[in-house]
């Protein structure tokens, strides 16, 4: 049993334009408390070929986290287009919010999204050069792909005999009021 339980994630200003801000209203609980900082992390993935292309939006520290309820909006810029192949700019691609805990990813909620041109015209006859400004993007916010990892919340325990805790292969768990389904590309 995970010691943090995501309780709900709601996406925020969505569809919203390429360039606005990511907004994430996190909700979670904590059973026991945890001596250390929870790192949240918003990863937009560039490519699905090539995890180079993936960029780090955001990584807070939250804590230390006792017992109890939390709620906060991770606010993230948006990804720098100039770091995306053209190509890979429109259509579907993916953003991952994960959490760890002493280094150790034990959630990750993966969502697809759809950017495409906010005019029916642009979309039938794209430009040879994309027009950033006019791309929209729309989170699949009501089908979040979650896959949870069992770690070592207590590792002054020494519950693993002496070894680090290694989330073995993702498998996807029921239990949070969220789809688990295994997430839309390994990392």
């Amino acid at each position: 049993m995970s010691a943090v339980s995501i309780t709900n994630v709601s996406v925020l200003d969505n569809p919203a334009a390429f360039l606005n801000p990511f907004q994430f209203e996190i909700s979670y609980e904590c059973l026991v408390p945890l001596t250390d900082d929870l790192e949240w992390k918003l990863i937009y993935v560039g490519s699905a070929e090539d995890e180079t292309y993936d960029q780090l939006l955001e990584s807070v520290l939250v804590g230390p986290v006792n017992v109890g309820n939390y709620r906060f909006v991770l606010q993230a810029d948006p990804p720098d287009p100039a770091k995306i192949r053209e190509e890979d700019i429109l259509g579907v691609t993916v953003l991952l919010l994960t959490c760890s805990y002493l280094g150790q990813e034990f959630i990750r909620v993966g969502y697809y999204v759809n950017n495409d041109y906010d005019d029916e015209q642009l979309r039938e006859v794209p430009p040879p050069k994309v027009l950033i400004d006019r791309v929209q993007r729309n989170i699949l916010a009501d089908k979040p792909r979650v896959t949870k990892f069992p770690i070592n919340f207590h590792p002054e325990s020494n519950e693993n005999g002496g070894q680090p805790a290694v989330p073995p292969s993702p498998e996807a768990i029921n239990g949070d009021g969220l789809e688990n389904d295994p997430e839309p590309r390994s990392r």
